[in-house]
């Protein structure tokens, strides 16, 4: 298929296939291919931050490989072994997990039962 023309419809099924995350048709999605984070080391950096959130204390996991699907399922796996709230970023150059209240302790357990190293 050329670039200048777009599928309008087919009953070819492995044409219909569309990107999970642009949601467009496969053969004309622009997304970035990403990388596995179980390839690459990376260190986990953990750190409370307490500053322009009201005086709430939020443990910030930081330097994570900036994989969405890996994201998702981290701060889902840390937030239930928590018991609290939080939310992944990828704004920046690196993947950041907020989670609400100071639980560095257990949020160590876990990333070393998940085999990710970390400081602080």
């Amino acid at each position: 298929m050329s670039k200048d023309t777009r599928l309008v419809y087919s009953t070819d099924p492995a044409l219909n296939v569309k990107c999970p995350k642009c949601k467009e048709l496969q053969v004309e999605c622009t997304c970035e291919a990403e990388a596995d984070p179980k390839k690459y080391k990376f260190i986990a950096i953990l750190r409370i931050e307490k500053q322009s959130r009201g005086g709430k204390t939020v443990t910030v996991i930081d330097r994570l490989p900036k994989n969405e699907l890996f994201l998702k399922e981290l701060t889902s796996l840390l937030k239930k072994k928590c018991g609290a709230g939080g939310t992944y970023l990828t704004d920046g150059k690196d993947g950041v997990i907020e989670i609400q209240g100071d639980k560095r302790e257990l949020i160590r357990g876990v990333l070393a039962s998940q085999g990710i190293n970390s400081k602080g």
